[in-house]
């Protein structure tokens, strides 16, 4: 599992018109090649008279599917140029649709690829983009009297208190960056005296949004 990376928050759509022509914007997250192919489809039945439906897409840890389709207009003036602002932003398992209306001027192949490369932007920024953080839960034991000075250290430290249970005793659930939870842990024991128990838990990722202009 990668520790952190660049993907978009939800499904996004966002339209600029240039010479007249209507270029709309879609970005959605996806897990899969066929849920980036659901998604485009989806666009498709929506848009069925648009003059083209351009999309493209990029999938898995490594960025190992990479798609790009021009749907009718020149080769490398639609697709590519979507594809490549997916990968110009960085972001993993995103899937983008250009939807155009052709207004009657010809754009030229420079002009198609700078319109669909900056509606293609567009949606993605109407999506929100977010960096992926893998954490580690980290769980510890404590006595009610130690809650107080550990909830304040844990904020002070500026570390995530995920959850916080109250029964017979405290159990204070804390996120640490994964790969870092040994560290954590040697820092509760010293805190609390050594009169904490640890439970390490498993990973998790936290959505941080990103601005990007």
């Amino acid at each position: 599992m990668l520790k952190k990376y660049l993907t978009i928050k939800d499904f996004g759509e966002n339209s600029i018109t240039v010479r007249k022509s209507e270029f709309i914007g879609y970005a959605k997250p996806v897990k899969d090649e066929s849920e980036a192919i659901e998604f485009i489809e989806s666009i498709k039945k929506k848009h069925w008279n648009a003059t083209h439906n351009c999309s493209a897409y990029i999938i898995g840890e490594k960025d190992e599917i990479q798609r790009a389709n021009d749907d009718g207009e020149p080769s490398g003036t639609a697709g590519k140029p979507i594809l490549e602002i997916i990968k110009k932003m960085g972001l993993k398992d995103t899937a983008v649709v250009v939807t155009r209306y052709f207004g009657g001027i010809l754009l030229g192949t420079g002009g198609l690829i700078r319109a669909y490369g900056k509606a293609a932007k567009e949606g993605i920024l109407a999506a929100g983009v977010i960096e992926r953080i893998l954490y580690r839960k980290v769980t510890l034991i404590i006595d009610y009297t130690w809650y107080g000075k550990m909830e304040n250290e844990m904020n002070n430290r500026n570390y995530t208190i995920y959850d916080t249970q109250f029964t017979d005793n405290v159990s204070m659930t804390v996120l640490a960056f994964d790969g870092e939870e040994e560290q954590l842990k040697k820092l509760i024991m010293n805190l609390t005296n050594g009169q904490a128990e640890i439970v390490i838990g498993d990973t998790i990722y936290v959505d941080e949004p990103i601005q990007i202009q």
